[in-house]
Parts: C-alpha cells; structure tokens; sequence
C-alpha cells in the first residue's frame, strides 16, 4: 500500500468514525445554543474589560479583582453547559482518534506494520509512541 492510499483510507476513517460525527453534532449543538453563545460573548467582553483595566497605569486592584472573578464565573458556566461539556468530550475522542492515524500513518511511512499500532483508550494521555498516545 502506498503512502497515498493509505492517507485515502486514514482520511475515510476519520469522516466515518462515530467519534468524528459526534464532535461535529455536538459543534452544530453548540452553534445553535444561543444561551451559550451569550455566555460565549459575556466572557469575551469582561475578558477585555480586565485586560484594559489590567493595562491602564492607574488601575484598580479591586475592579482588577472584580472582573477576574466575572470572568472565572462565565468560564465556569461555560464549561458546565450540558452542549459544551458534551462538545469537548467528543473532541478529546476525535482528537485521540487522529493521534491514533497519525501513528497508523508514522508507523507505515518508517517502514514499520501499521497494524501492530494499537488504538489509545479513552485515558490516552498522549505520552507513548506504540499507538499515538498512550493504550
């Protein structure tokens, strides 16, 4: 098998894969959740406010201190939002997913057996090279 077959067939694997599709459903969840894209820009707009209060020569410790806590406030509710937490736990698996090509990938393009690379699990951490993470 060539390395253009076997990019052909990484890429296919990919697209089909259950983990792929529940990152993209839990993304458009996400696109829609207009509540959350509220939150979204509620925390992008104090985050700004802190970084120019932050930058300002005679700022304020304790608007400093305010709006640091808005902020971890809004961080907090938006990452406790039921579309967001389902959004990165796909992700974290679409992302082992690719870690787990790319290894398939690295393996055959050494001259290794891209079938003895074995398939992270689900605590994969990234740290070993036998399957793109660790097994």
């Amino acid at each position: 098998m060539d390395c253009i077959d076997l990019f052909k067939r990484a890429a296919m694997a990919l697209q089909t894969d259950s983990r792929y599709l529940a990152m993209d459903q839990a993304r458009k969840m996400n696109d829609k959740d207009e509540e959350l894209q509220n939150l979204i820009g509620e925390f992008n707009l104090a985050r700004m406010d802190l970084n120019n209060e932050i930058g300002k020569p005679e700022r304020s410790d304790e608007r400093i201190a305010e709006l640091n806590e808005k902020v971890n406030d809004l961080y907090g509710k938006i990452m406790a939002d039921d579309g967001m937490v389902a959004y990165n736990e796909a992700k974290r698996d679409c992302e082992a997913l690719v870690n787990y090509i790319d290894a398939i990938i690295n393996t055959a393009m050494n001259g290794g057996d891209p079938m003895t690379v074995q398939e992270p699990s689900a605590s994969c951490t990234g740290s070993c090279s036998t399957c793109g993470g660790c097994h």
